[in-house]
């Protein structure tokens, strides 16, 4: 604040000077240290007298999902035999050479001695980057599991022990593409069956089991167990009674709901503990608890619907998401909408037998309805006893790094 200052009669002033003359100088004042008094701010309060609150702190930018590094990062790289890789990563060409970002590298790849494991080395490092992949949180491991081909027993007609059916693709199951409509949902697509002119929700799994789809049938088959574990898996095979011939059944379509984890339920039920969670568990509790079944099963609400295939050849795989037939430890599947269906990534995970290093370059040709994230990915087994061991059991953390063309 200002000082006012006052008018003082010319009198005063002459008699202040006199006295100051004759008399001994006064001591000038020491001056004295201001204290300015404590000012307690009053909160910020709102409209209504309520004390406002206190601004929430930026959120932190966020993680991306793709961080370029180099192939030096990458654990097992120059251990990895790349030649065992290298007909999956071909038959991921074939599809995504049509790509304009694939069609230089593709093409290059044909130049590449696939016996020549350093040549193939040299390839990828020269024509790809590696990007590690992230959670939106900022971690870089996630859940890597397992999935194989199972060999089923069945039968053309119901009869005896095959009492459970194996569907196609029903006549009322409706598909809409909603990318055709709205480009920003790529990869989305909305199932159900039309009533009068609406699409409502088709039959859950419980729905179908109390109303079956008849006529439909594909096959019979003699376990409701190992049909619910097919669906699972995606495809399979199965060996007819009649005949004896043994036939593809692969993926076809899917009723529209989502995917639910029994073993989740279990766990959240108390029925097992949170790490005792595989196929082989669940499969134990169910043949310990035949009663409840149907009611665990109906937990998961998706159900799959299945064509028929010839097998002429059991060594080739079963077709997977990208159309072309996977490779036994060498194909993976993964999120389509963060990771480009058809491309190579490294793989860094332990083995479920032994807790051996499991790193190698593997190749996105498959999804999957639990498959979401960036870091997760379902490790291809194979077909066989060994296969559906490990797949059953194989819940390990791991890291991926997926290579993008330069």
């Amino acid at each position: 604040m200002q000082s006012i200052r006052r008018s003082v009669p010319a009198s005063f002033a002459l008699v202040a000077l006199l006295l100051t003359a004759c008399g001994t100088p006064p001591r000038a004042p020491q001056p004295q240290p201001s204290k300015q008094p404590d000012v307690v701010m009053p909160p910020p309060v709102g409209p209504i007298g309520i004390p406002a609150p206190t601004p929430a702190p930026p959120p932190p930018p966020p993680v991306p999902a793709m961080t370029p590094v180099s192939f030096d990062t990458l654990p097992g790289w120059r251990q990895d035999d790349l030649r065992q890789a290298w007909p999956a990563f071909m038959a991921s060409c074939r599809v995504l050479a049509k790509k304009a970002e694939w069609k230089h590298p593709c093409a290059a790849a044909g130049g590449v001695d696939a016996k020549d494991g350093n040549a193939i080395r040299q390839y990828f490092e020269a024509y790809f980057v590696p990007n590690q992949m992230r959670e939106p949180g900022g971690a870089d491991t996630g859940l890597i599991t397992g999935y194989y081909e199972p060999m089923l027993h069945g039968s053309r007609k119901r009869g005896g022990a095959f009492q459970t059916p194996l569907y196609r693709v029903p006549d009322d199951l409706v598909t809409v593409d909603l990318a055709s409509v709205y480009p920003s949902l790529k990869n989305m697509r909305l199932r159900g069956r039309l009533v009068g002119k609406t699409v409502v929700p088709y039959s859950t799994r419980a729905e179908i089991e109390r109303a079956p789809l008849s006529g439909k049938e594909l096959v019979w088959v003699d376990d409701p167990v190992e049909a619910f574990f097919l669906e699972v898996q995606g495809s399979g095979r199965v060996r007819i009674a009649e005949t004896g011939e043994t036939v593809r059944i692969a993926f076809a379509d899917q009723n529209g709901h989502p995917y639910k984890v029994i073993g989740r339920w279990l766990v959240e039920q108390g029925e097992l503990p949170a790490d005792g969670v595989s196929a082989q568990s669940i499969k134990a509790w169910i043949a310990a608890n035949p009663a409840r079944r149907q009611e665990l099963l109906n937990v998961n609400p998706s159900y799959i619907f299945f064509r028929e295939e010839r097998l002429p050849d059991p060594s080739v795989g079963p077709k997977g998401a990208l159309g072309v037939p996977l490779t036994p430890e060498r194909s993976v599947a993964v999120d389509p909408s963060i990771v480009p269906l058809g491309a190579p990534l490294f793989l860094s995970t332990t083995h479920p037998a032994d807790g051996a290093a499991m790193q190698r370059l593997m190749l996105a040709q498959d999804t999957g309805g639990a498959i979401r994230g960036p870091v997760r990915a379902d490790f291809f087994f194979g077909f066989g006893g060994n296969a559906a061991d490990y797949a059953g059991r194989m819940k390990q953390s791991g890291s991926v790094w997926v290579l993008l063309p330069k």
